[in-house]
Parts: structure tokens; sequence; C-alpha cells
């Protein structure tokens, strides 16, 4: 088919049809990820990917979307809002991280799963622009959603479809919103050509600012646009099996469940704007909970109340793992000649000695490590 004769469609059009669906942004990006092959060949040389072995297994597939999802010809990038409602949301994520007792839980997982509330937005766009494109003439549409759950390099797309720029922290950043949203993905067997006035690509407007690089608790973000996953608190609370590395411990303080502070940092999230979605509205109390609060979970505890949750995932046995390491960094913060700091001190030092017997030797080892943070 000669490009002449491709039917079109206007790009406002389809940015209308993704508002609709809650998507504050859209745009869309050619398949030519050439560029970005070098960097990621030696992100993954470097090792800097840690156990995500999957990683390796896909390659280069991650940066070739058509051998992703054979017969892609573009890929229409949005992007959906999670930022708290409060608008004091910053300053209540720090008040969190100041206080050793408390457990701090990354801003996105504080409700419902975001792959599934975004998949199933995107999977309602699909089929809001499949009878758009069948009006327009073009003969079938096939196409493939995904939201983190497939090999996609979104950041390198969602640059290519205007969306914003690469910030040194490496997450996708807007002047108009900084970087509190999801990325999600449509490929499409569309060509680019069958579409009017899409956005260009943004500017970079970072500067000499390295503020996400200099607060990075374990310094993770070893240079500007490059991290080392095997630092990465996010990585250690939720991607990384195993033990955590004992040189890293400390500075995990009381992130339990990712880490936010590249995010708090940034100038630009001054400038983020609450979700819409009520699905991430914050559940069982995980914005303000106790470490000691959930330390008394059952594994049928954390199963029921994580149910729906992206939490759930990574199980019981490192949800207790990372709550060791937080409350024994509790116990070597809380100074023993405060009053009221002691009986918290009091409090977690009981906790800890009488964890489940049931706890895997894992599990164990990290209470062990918690325990000696008290002497």
């Amino acid at each position: 088919m000669q490009a002449t004769h491709i039917p079109k469609v206007d790009f406002s059009e389809v940015l209308a049809l993704a508002q609709a669906r809650g998507f504050a942004h859209a745009g869309l990006s050619s398949i030519d990820l050439a560029h970005a092959e070098p960097g990621l060949l030696a992100w993954l040389e470097a090792q800097h990917h840690g156990t995500m072995n999957y990683m390796v297994r896909h390659g280069l597939k991650r940066a070739r979307p058509a051998e992703l999802v054979p017969g892609t010809a573009c890929v229409l990038m949005v992007a959906y809002r999670y930022r708290p409602q409060d608008p004091q949301w910053a300053e209540s994520a720090w008040a969190t991280i100041a206080e050793p007792g408390d457990a701090f839980v990354s801003r996105y997982a504080l409700g419902r799963d975001y792959h599934k509330l975004v998949r199933r937005q995107l999977q309602h766009l699909a089929d809001d622009l499949q009878l758009r494109l069948q009006q327009a003439g073009w003969p079938e549409l096939h196409y493939r959603v995904f939201c983190d759950s497939a090999p996609v390099m979104e950041v390198e797309l969602a640059q290519q479809a205007g969306l914003g720029w690469r910030g040194k922290h490496t997450l996708l950043l807007r002047r108009e919103e900084g970087s509190m949203f999801f990325l999600g993905s449509l490929f499409l067997n569309v060509p680019l050509e069958a579409f009017d006035s899409a956005p260009k690509q943004a500017e970079e407007h970072c500067g000499t600012c390295s503020r996400c690089i200099d607060v990075c608790p374990t310094q993770a973000i070893v240079a500007p646009y490059r991290l080392d996953a095997r630092r990465c608190i996010s990585y250690l609370t939720i991607e990384h099996e195993g033990s955590i590395d004992p040189a890293l411990r400390r500075a995990m303080g009381n992130r339990i469940y990712g880490c936010d502070d590249c995010q708090l940092i940034c100038p630009w999230n001054k400038f983020a704007q609450a979700a819409h979605d009520i699905g991430f509205t914050p559940r069982h109390g995980l914005d303000h909970a106790s470490l000691l609060s959930l330390w008394i979970w059952s594994e049928e505890d954390f199963d029921t109340r994580m149910a729906g949750s992206a939490i759930r995932r990574i199980g019981y046995e490192r949800w207790r793992r990372n709550l060791a390491v937080a409350l024994g960094n509790a116990l070597a913060a809380l100074d023993p000649a405060s009053p009221t700091q002691r009986k918290l001190r009091e409090a977690i030092l009981q906790a800890l000695q009488h964890a489940s017997s049931a706890d895997s030797p894992m599990v164990q080892e990290h209470i062990d490590w918690a325990l000696e943070q008290a002497i």
C-alpha cells in the first residue's frame, strides 16, 4: 500500500480518545530504537541488571518492537497519573521517611495494582482506536497493550513520542508535571503515516541539576542517565529475591517497598498533578503505617490485604525480609536515652526476638542482623 493511499486520522482525535480513557498524555513513536541498542548492551555487560536475568534473555528484543510483536509499525505511548490526591504529598512522604518507626511504601504502590488499572484502560483505548480507524478506512487493526509487563523500552519510546525527556534518574520527565505517572504502550500494525499532527520529541530540561543523583540513599544512579539496579532500593525490595547486601541495608532506612527519593527531590515534580483514578487511593493505611503494625501480619493477612495490590507479587517472605531490615534501622536510629523512643525500641526488640518460627532461614538472617543494630 503506497503512502498516498493510506487512510489518515488526525492525531488530535487519537489524543481525545486517550484522554477520554483517563490518560493525561499520548504520543506516537516509530519503532526505530537502533540508537538505544549500544547503551542497552553496555548496561547489561556491566551487570547493572542484577539478578533480573530476563533482561539478558530478552536482549535486544527490548529495542526492536517488531521482534516482540511481529507486524508492529508504530507505538502509541500514553501517560497515566498516579500522584496522591494530598496537595502536600511530597512533604508527607519525606515526613514518613524521617520517622524510623514508620514504614515507607512507594507512592505508586499505595493503592491497587497499576499493571491492571493501566492495561484495562489501554484495552478500552485500543477498542476505541480500532473503531475510529475502521471509520477512516483502515482495513484491519492488530495491536498489543503493555504496561511494565514485557521487554519494552518504554522511556525511549515515550521520548520519541514527544511525551517528555529522560531525566538523569532514568525516568521520563515532563515540564508540566514531572514524573508521577505510569507509561503504557499500544503496539500497532498501523504506520506513522496514517496519523497527522503527532507531537514532536521533547527537549531536555535537566540542565546542570544533579539532585536525584545526590539524594539517592544507596548511590544507585552511578552516572547521569545510568542506574545500577544492584544498588537501587526499588530493585532490592521488589525484584531481588535473596539476601540483601549487608553493606546496603543501613542506607535503606524504613523503605520497605520501593523508593521515591529521586522523584521527591526533583524540582519538576512540584508541578505533578494528582491521579483521577480512585484505584490509586491508599489502602490499609499504607501511607502512614507503623513497621510494627505490618510486622504482625500473618501470611494470610498479607495475602488478603494485599490482594489487588502490586505489593503482593513480592510474596510474604520478601515482605518480612524488607520489614526486618527497616526494623533494624529503626533500632539503630532510635535514641535509648529518650523515654518515648526507648519504648519503641523495646517493642521492636521484643517483636524481633519473638519472630515467627515459620520465617525462612533467609528472613531469619535479616532478623539477626536487625537485632545486632540495637547493640
